[in-house]
């Protein structure tokens, strides 16, 4: 009886810590993009800084100091990590728009830390054959 509810115990931490890195506002940080076809081969990279910042309701993507500026509303996010921002997985559905309201387009952004790397994949429905992929360089909690 002591084991089981010791056990439980330890899911309900493990389980409290990982939520409640899902509900930080995180900023992520990339030196180079990644552009992949539908079967996600790499066919070209580019040396640009990125820098994505996430709240529990919002998005912003900066690219290059601000050569261009992208925003969003979080639609819906679903976040596992097992060891926070090192082992596990976050997937967000939002619209993005640049600056100007203009080129709205829905994406799924795709968060994954696997043996210690941490990626960000960005597919939209509106470019089926294009996707981004950027290995992020930084993700912390933003204060």
């Amino acid at each position: 009886m002591k084991s089981t509810l010791f056990i439980l115990f330890l899911l309900a931490v493990g389980s409290t810590a990982c939520f409640a890195q899902c509900d930080k506002n995180l900023r992520l940080t990339a030196s180079k993009t990644e552009h992949l076809d539908s079967s996600n081969n790499l066919e070209r990279t580019a040396d640009e800084q990125t820098v994505i910042e996430i709240t529990k309701s919002n998005i912003s993507v900066l690219i290059e100091d601000g050569k261009q500026t992208l925003t969003g509303v979080i639609k819906s996010n679903v976040c596992d990590w097992k060891t926070p921002f090192k082992e596990g997985k976050t997937v967000i559905n939002t619209t993005l728009s640049n600056e100007n309201g203009d080129g709205e387009k829905e994406y799924t952004l795709t968060i994954e830390g696997k043996d210690g790397k941490i990626t960000l994949l960005a597919e939209s429905v509106q470019m089926p054959d294009r996707k981004l992929r950027l290995p992020l360089d930084k993700f912390e909690e933003k204060k």
